[in-house]
């Protein structure tokens, strides 16, 4: 119970229907965590509603629902997550990246960018609702092929059974599917796919790679036949499964490359917050040449600068820059280490608009700078040379690849 509620805190969160906060829950810790173990062992504790809360999806005003349990109950599904782990985690495929011990995201897209260069063709697979979708029969056939562990199982079964509440208060009872946020969601969500595609996968079409980051699928194809023949066979998996491959989501992607000519309609692809498509790139002699590369996506550097223009930097001319720097670097790092990481030249075109901020702040800082716009940005300039880890998107390199 202890260390379930040492990770519940290092992972933070919001709070749930009952407003309290894990600041507030620590204020009676030793009280509040008797009470949920001596509820969990005698059987006697039952989840409160899961709190509701829609975030953007994209760019066409879509959202995603993201459910949010209530601290106590973060800390007692975080005990069934400890117990499920290492009886599962050594059943999963090894290209299954998500939520997993000692796997990323980052080993996803090297392997995903690797594996471009190798097959021609990729399907990428949008499953339609996937969480809202996930059927309980199934889900719970699957956690007793593991274990038999009463207690487990009862806790699992009321967790997916739990009321969601709404933004304006009302209760809404679910017949399938687990709350993207809860703690034992991810778990459950791998485990269901590991039956439900997986296995199957490794069955029917063992000769196919692929790449699984929780409903987030990329398979690999050495033709266009064989790629939509695997599309097809999929949707009467996936709906053997009572789940829907997206019918315009889902697509057929030719690598297209130095090598690769061919002309076809699809050529880019989208996975973890990255675009996969044709790209320049520079080889060990120092020559350029066309490679099937990933990139920060579209959506992800939208995503971006919206935040920036939250920030209003060039408002703030009561701070200087160094004072500026450590505001927003905790973000800016975060964006580097990830986005960073393929392509990097991409992502530091994406950030210019901070400097554009920093330039307009300059205006309002220095009234001898007003309106001399060359005098501003060669200042920045300047300043890049003098310090260039000042900001961290200033350290990226620029060059192709």
């Amino acid at each position: 119970m202890w260390e379930a509620y040492k990770q519940v805190k290092a992972n933070k969160g919001a709070a749930g229907v009952d407003g309290q906060s894990i600041e507030d829950f620590e204020k009676d810790l030793k009280n509040n965590l008797y009470r949920v173990w001596n509820r969990m062992s005698s059987g006697s504790y039952f989840p409160p509603p899961v709190r509701r809360v829609d975030i953007p999806k994209g760019d066409a005003g879509e959202t995603r629902p993201l459910g949010i349990p209530t601290v106590t109950d973060r800390i007692a599904q975080m005990v069934v997550k400890r117990f499920l782990e290492p009886i599962l985690e050594p059943k999963f495929d090894k290209d299954s990246y998500g939520y997993r011990p000692n796997k990323s995201a980052y080993d996803a897209l090297s392997m995903a960018r690797r594996r471009c260069w190798d097959y021609d063709w990729v399907l990428d697979l949008d499953i339609k609702s996937f969480f809202d979708d996930i059927d309980w029969e199934l889900l719970m056939r699957a956690v007793r092929r593991h274990t038999d562990c009463k207690w487990v199982l009862l806790y699992l079964e009321r967790w997916l059974r739990a009321p969601v509440c709404r933004p304006d208060g009302q209760l809404v009872h679910r017949e399938k599917g687990t709350p993207q946020g809860a703690v034992v969601s991810p778990i459950l969500a791998n485990l269901f796919l590991h039956y439900a595609f997986d296995l199957w996968m490794r069955r029917e079409y063992p000769d196919v790679q692929f790449e699984r980051y929780a409903d987030d699928v990329i398979c690999r194809c050495r033709s266009e036949a064989e790629a939509q023949e695997l599309r097809l066979a999929l949707e009467t998996r996936l709906a053997e499964c009572r789940l829907r491959l997206h019918p315009d989501k889902t697509k057929i992607i030719y690598c297209a490359d130095a090598n690769r000519k061919g002309v076809y309609p699809e050529r880019a692809f989208d996975f973890l917050g990255f675009t996969f498509r044709p790209r320049l790139a520079i080889n060990r002699r120092g020559e350029h040449f066309i490679s099937f590369m990933p990139a920060v996506s579209r959506k992800a550097a939208v995503k971006m600068r919206r935040r920036v223009r939250t920030w209003r930097l060039h408002w703030r001319s009561d701070l200087d820059l160094d004072t500026i720097a450590k505001w927003v670097c905790p973000v800016l790092i975060g964006w580097v280490k990830y986005y960073g990481q393929f392509y990097p030249s991409q992502l530091r075109d994406e950030l210019r608009t901070i400097d554009a901020f920093l330039v307009r702040w300059l205006q309002r800082k220095y009234k001898r700078l007003r309106g001399h716009t060359m005098k501003q940005w060669a200042w920045l300039r300047s300043l890049k040379r003098r310090k260039p880890s000042l900001f961290a998107h200033w350290t990226l390199k620029p060059v192709a690849g």
